[in-house]
């Protein structure tokens, strides 16, 4: 029985993709588009019931909650101390870059796939762009304010790795 399941699963649509166990969680993903989607678009719907719903988005915005979602995404998926969070869905490699930490999804099914999502900073970044985006509609002075603090820490980030190669050319010594 559990042959027959396993093979006509290979024969569906999804057949050919790539061989197991190197085929991704198709189902786990799809429950995860699908509760961004609808998620995200029931937000934007009572934004526009309401009247929330702006008619554009400012520029400024914009790039505040761009370079914002950039540094959380990478909090959240590479930060040594996050690491406590993603755990249960990855396994620990080696370090990374500066304060950040490799690592790679375990198990299979669900965990894999939210482990996946966890260690990928390009996947995290479209979910912390739209709840941004959507703190910006519901609640734009606390939203503007997590989304600069991100934004500074970015800042802070690069002008510390920039310090630090700087120092590691000699340029700094009289």
């Amino acid at each position: 029985m559990a042959v027959e399941a396993e093979r006509s699963s290979e024969d569906g649509p999804l057949a050919g993709y790539a061989p197991q166990p190197k085929r991704p969680p198709f189902g786990p993903y799809a429950l995860f588009s699908s509760v961004f989607n609808a998620g995200f678009a029931a937000a934007l719907a009572s934004a526009a019931r309401s009247g929330r719903l702006p008619e554009r988005i400012e520029a400024g915005d914009v790039v505040l909650i761009g370079v914002a979602s950039h540094k959380l995404s990478r909090v959240i998926a590479k930060d040594k101390i996050t690491s406590f969070a993603r755990a249960p869905f990855t396994e620990y490699e080696q370090p990374g870059g500066p304060g950040e930490v490799e690592e790679r999804p375990r198990g299979r099914g669900l965990r894999r796939a939210l482990g996946e999502l966890l260690i990928c900073p390009y996947c995290l970044g479209l979910w912390v762009s739209a709840g941004m985006h959507v703190g910006v509609i519901y609640a734009p002075r606390s939203t503007r304010t997590v989304a600069s603090t991100f934004t500074a820490l970015t800042i802070a980030d690069f002008l510390q790795i920039a310090y630090k190669a700087v120092e590691e050319k000699g340029l700094g010594e009289s």
